[in-house]
């Protein structure tokens, strides 16, 4: 399949192919979390929630695997270093009890998946103690024995989680395709200048496309 791309056409091939769906926790996602404590607007992530929603459901009618990851910690932080958990609002840090349960560890009510883009049984669903998604997960070992070579990304944020588990997957040999639409930031502009780094010279990282040029190419079933 031939998708509509920047800055050019991506050739997709959905039996060696995987959806990855970064971070759509509602800790990050959901009014009350984490992410608004912080002082963030979360209309903007809950915007891509429908474009999320209609790609996930169509590469499901089309077979493709599904790939889902979570920022998440162990109960005693053993898998979060200082140099991670010192950071940002010294009000509110990871492990502290939030709105939602305790921040970003695994298990919590605000670390699930939003209830529109829930995981299905089969589905891959992975912690991940970093930004990027292989860092310290099976990601890699599981794709290849999948047979997969390409990935297709949405999720949250584009600049952080989102690029990192990207350029992770191209320096492991991955073509990966980010869905414009279906990934966003709390600040726009990082997302904008994410996805003109992203496709810079000739895909220096990965290709950039709309949801609405996959949903065009993915066939039916």
């Amino acid at each position: 399949m031939t998708i509509a791309a920047q800055p050019f056409a991506f050739e997709l091939d959905l039996a060696h192919a995987a959806l990855v769906i970064i971070d759509m926790q509602r800790d990050f996602v959901e009014p009350g979390g984490f992410g608004e404590t912080l002082g963030n607007d979360v209309s903007l992530l809950q915007a891509i929630v429908p474009a999320c929603q209609a790609v996930l459901h169509a590469w499901r009618r089309a077979g493709g695997l599904v790939v889902h990851t979570r920022e998440a910690h162990r109960p005693d932080l053993s898998d979060c270093p200082p140099a991670k958990r010192l950071r940002g609002q010294p009000s509110l840090r990871i492990g502290d009890e939030g709105p939602m349960g305790r921040i970003l560890i695994a298990g919590e009510p605000g670390n699930q998946i939003i209830d529109a883009l829930a995981p299905r049984p089969g589905e891959i669903v992975l912690d991940k103690p970093g930004k990027g998604a292989f860092y310290a997960t099976p990601l890699h070992n599981l794709l290849q024995q999948a047979g997969v070579v390409q990935l297709v990304f949405m999720g949250v944020t584009t600049e952080v989680c989102v690029q990192t588990s990207m350029r992770e997957a191209n320096d492991r040999g991955y073509d990966a395709l980010l869905l414009e639409d279906c990934t966003e930031s709390y600040f726009p502009q990082f997302k904008r200048a994410t996805l003109e780094m992203v496709r810079a010279q000739g895909a220096i990282v990965g290709w950039t496309a709309s949801s609405a040029a996959l949903l065009t190419a993915l066939p039916p079933r």
